[in-house]
């Protein structure tokens, strides 16, 4: 099978959905959510054909694609091919599964717009726009598409935010901008770094280099200057995980953005972190990378700690969910701190499991403020006598969230304790702590929202509707297939895992 311009098609076909909202009448309401839909579905189809056509034997090199882009320095570095910046896309098992959680996530967003309430043409638009950043930042194979795709998710988000969102949307937009630009700043001075001193941008060039010692540079990069670039990658990465104490702009945006922003966010957003963390700092700096492990695995505990003890004492659920999700990207660095094959594999399923599993419980969210305009766990109670439904799904949701055996959040929680246990068992015993907080605060909340004493009654709300369905049914079958059968991610990443091991001396 031909697979020229495979992910260029993949990644810009939202593109196709932009411009026909732009000659959209604004007042066509039905139609343009409808259209904000169907855009999403090329790209869906397209990531579901390259995962089926992995499963089914193709090699995910096929896909590759290369051109010649921008060019620096004389005939000389032309020829050489140094110093020039190709258009190059490509995946690995671990951008494959990464493009397919967008994917799917991206849709059901789509739909759970909905909701939204106004100017429904400009959202749309935004919104495509960011898929294309997203499927972009998963698929690029060189330090400057990468960078031109991760800054491209930041500025619909900031509108997204500022003019969708709820009571102090500015503050949250600009929150966002501040400390992602910051990220960003850091960010492209590591990649100018690297292309200054070895004459390229290609990760896989990039790897190579810096873990060889006979390979050609433009000029020497020292083992100090090696660790100090990823420590800037672990700033510029920790940000957006986020790492305590790098945190408090994400708890404004899952507060104050609309819940189909906040399921993009939180499922896709902050894994870009974890996904820069594990290309860029695993594969181009891994014997620096195996120095700061302790460092990783402390800061793990500390963000699974912090999140989960917070967690417990809010009064909103939307912030119960924030603390939750700086919670549990605490697993995902427990797992890369481990530095062993169980405790990569369980960070990975951890960034692909908790993407699944918010975008469950902000949908959700949307689902009960839609109808309440509350989200006050004080004003929530006895839910489950007018949203059965409603509440049976929200339930489902928590328990995957705190592990419960058969879903996703039990392999990648207990995969990610097992290497830490491995290597460091006393802290991995501090981090089981935040495990048991995590059903804690959990159990709390929904339990406080279902069965709970609230001034409202429920009487006459309407339940889960037509549309809502596909979002909360896609999720949930998609957390109960990664629990009972981790295959479908295990087989993908192993390629992904083996090159891993094989940089780190594993």
């Amino acid at each position: 099978m031909d697979f020229n311009y495979f992910l260029t098609l993949l990644v810009f076909s939202p593109l196709l959905g932009i411009l026909l909202l732009a000659f959209m009448p604004k007042v066509n309401e039905s139609g343009i959510k409808m259209l904000g839909v169907l855009a999403t579905l090329p790209s869906l189809i397209l990531a579901l054909i390259a995962y089926f056509s992995y499963r089914g034997g193709n090699d995910l090199a096929n896909f590759s694609e290369k051109f010649r882009w921008i060019q620096f320095g004389g005939q000389g570095a032309e020829q050489s091919g140094m110093f020039s910046v190709n258009y190059e896309l490509g995946i690995d098992g671990f951008g494959l599964i990464m493009v397919v959680l967008t994917a799917v996530i991206a849709t059901l967003a789509a739909i759970a717009s909905f909701h939204i309430k106004k100017e429904w043409k400009g959202y749309y638009m935004l919104f495509l726009l960011l898929e294309i950043g997203m499927l972009g930042v998963f698929t690029s194979q060189n330090l400057i598409l990468f960078f031109l795709f991760f800054e491209i998710t930041l500025i619909p988000m900031f509108f997204l935010i500022g003019k969708w969102g709820y009571y102090e949307k500015e503050k949250a937009a600009y929150s966002f901008l501040i400390y992602n630009g910051l990220g960003s700043a850091i960010l492209l001075i590591v990649i100018m770094v690297l292309f200054a001193r070895t004459g390229t941008s290609n990760i896989e060039m990039l790897s190579v280099m810096m873990n060889s010692e006979n390979a050609q540079m433009f000029a020497p990069v020292s083992e100090s200057l090696k660790m100090g670039l990823l420590i800037a990658l672990l700033v510029a990465f920790g940000v957006k995980l986020p790492i305590f104490p790098l945190h408090s702009w994400m708890l404004r945006v899952h507060v104050e953005a609309p819940p189909s922003i906040v399921m993009i966010h939180s499922g896709i957003l902050l894994k870009i972190g974890a996904f820069g963390l594990i290309r860029f700092g695993m594969g181009i700096f891994p014997e620096q990378f195996a120095e700061l492990a302790v460092l990783l695995a402390v800061l793990g505990v500390i963000n699974l700690l912090y999140g989960a003890f917070l967690a417990f004492i809010q009064t909103d659920f939307k912030m119960v969910l924030a603390y939750s999700s700086i919670s549990h990207m605490g697993i995902v660095l427990i797992g890369l701190g481990a530095l062993n094959e169980a405790g990569i594999q369980g960070a990975i399923f951890q960034v692909v499991s908790h993407g699944l599993i918010s975008a469950l419980l902000f949908f959700l969210v949307g689902v009960l403020y839609e109808r309440t305009h509350t989200t006050t766990l004080a004003n929530l109670g006895g839910m489950a006598k007018g949203m059965p439904l409603a509440s049976g799904f929200l339930l489902a949701g928590a328990m995957a969230s705190l592990g419960l055996p058969g879903m996703s959040g039990f392999v990648s929680e207990f995969m990610a304790f097992l290497g830490l246990f491995e290597e460091m068992p006393v802290l991995a015993a501090v981090g089981t702590i935040g495990i048991i907080m995590t059903a804690v605060y959990l159990l709390r909340a929904v339990l406080a929202i279902t069965y709970g004493n609230a001034e409202r009654e429920f009487a006459g709300v309407t339940d889960i509707r037509s549309f809502e369905w596909a979002p909360v049914l896609v999720l949930i079958g998609l957390i109960v297939l990664i629990g009972v059968y981790p295959a479908v991610l295990s087989e993908p990443l192993q390629a992904t895992l083996e090159t891993i091991m094989m940089g780190i001396g594993g």
